[in-house]
């Protein structure tokens, strides 16, 4: 676009190269990318948010987690539909004490007056201590994260970005909720104080099991393709050890996975196969029985043109739906998750699953008010602050 052109050499750059300049003295000063979410910092962020969350059930852990960040003020710029992930940051922003203010629709600033993004995001950045924005813009967050670098060079007043969603192309925090998700079930309560550990019991059906994301396999179903949560959690869970995945999806252009994705998994030596059918195998075995955590998907109707929705108007769908026949070949641990919204009509996880211990979207969801608070107690290097408030709280009397 004409207005970012300013911004065109930026974005051609190298993932790394963009990843050191969105930090600050190994601490994030945006976020923009899943590939900024490295394992060592998803520990940290995964730590901080286990604090919130216990925090948050002790009346005076509520009330210092309140005065965490009370000295802040947060814009949410979401002029793109959302519900979760909208939701899950004002909550995260009011455990944390920040108060928030909000724009979702551009009819209703300036962007009328022909005002341009840049000059809004530059006046939010005025008013707020931190910028988290949703658009169908690509790039959009990206350049916003240039214009406030270039304002600290100038050492002139600069915000955090986050970028809550872009385009088709990334959705960072999703990633950071699905992967804290993915922590907490993968640990089988190997920390828990309260209750014994699940892995070995499970180690008598499957011996070769360990905690963590490492040494798994993941399974996305659905439209790969345009799945910015998918591209995005296969960014980051390809930084670990020997994960594999699978992605299951109807064949179409628009619904298989983009090119963009199959290089960078290829750069990165994961192992990974494309198939047509969560019925389908892999090496002679099926794909769900191998499967240590299914990632399921809806097909994304609303950026079909009118062509494209005649064609996958009439793709069998049924290959790409959970049953519970389907269901009962995963394994017993396997978490079932879903960025949501899942489509009413189409059905890709139907209601009667929702009851089964493995499907944890509802907790997916839940889990992106704690990852999200982590993520701003980081943003504002408060992790110290947090580690001392939960101290003072839940220490041992002498």
């Amino acid at each position: 676009m004409q207005e970012f052109s300013e911004f065109e050499s930026l974005l051609s750059r190298s993932v790394q190269e963009k990843n050191l300049e969105f930090q600050r003295h190994g601490r994030l000063k945006h976020l923009i990318a899943a590939s900024q979410l490295t394992p060592e910092l998803l520990e940290k962020l995964c730590r901080s948010a286990d604090l919130i969350r216990r925090l948050s059930r002790n009346p005076e852990g509520n009330r210092r987690l309140r005065d965490l960040l009370a000295h802040k003020r947060a814009m949410l710029y979401f002029t793109q539909p959302s519900t979760r992930t909208f939701l899950s940051f004002m909550a995260a922003c009011q455990i944390l004490g920040l108060s928030c203010n909000e724009v979702r629709d551009p009819k209703t600033s300036s962007e009328v007056k022909r005002e341009s993004r840049m000059d809004s995001i530059r006046m939010f950045s005025s008013y707020f201590d931190v910028i988290i924005m949703r658009s169908q813009i690509s790039n959009f967050a990206e350049c916003c994260a240039y214009l406030m670098s270039d304002l600290e060079r100038q050492e002139r007043r600069s915000v955090p970005i986050v970028n809550a969603g872009a385009g088709s192309d990334e959705h960072p925090t999703q990633a950071l909720l699905d992967m804290y998700t993915i922590v907490r079930t993968f640990d089988f309560d190997e920390n828990s104080e309260s209750r014994p550990s699940r892995l070995n019991e499970l180690r008598r059906s499957f011996p070769s099991l360990t905690c963590g994301p490492s040494q798994k396999t993941y399974t996305f179903c659905g439209d790969i393709g345009r799945g910015r949560t998918v591209r995005s959690l296969a960014t980051v869970l390809s930084q670990y050890e020997g994960v594999r995945m699978i992605f299951v999806s109807p064949e179409h252009d628009v619904l298989v996975m983009d090119e963009e994705l199959r290089q960078r998994l290829k750069m990165t030596g994961v192992d990974f196969y494309e198939v047509n059918s969560l019925d389908s195998e892999v090496n002679g075995e099926s794909i769900l029985g191998q499967t240590d955590c299914l990632y399921m998907t809806r097909i994304q109707r609303e950026h079909n043109s009118k062509d494209t929705e005649q064609e996958i108007a009439e793709i069998d769908l049924n290959p790409f739906l959970l049953s519970p026949e389907r269901v009962g070949v995963l394994k017993s641990y396997a978490p079932i998750l879903h960025p949501f919204p899942r489509d009413s009509v189409v059905g890709e996880i139907p209601t009667s699953i929702d009851s089964d211990p493995r499907a944890m979207y509802f907790r997916q969801a839940r889990n992106g008010m704690w990852a999200r608070a982590a993520l701003l107690v980081h943003l504002f290097d408060a992790a110290d602050s947090l580690f001392f408030a939960f101290s003072d709280v839940f220490r041992s009397p002498n």
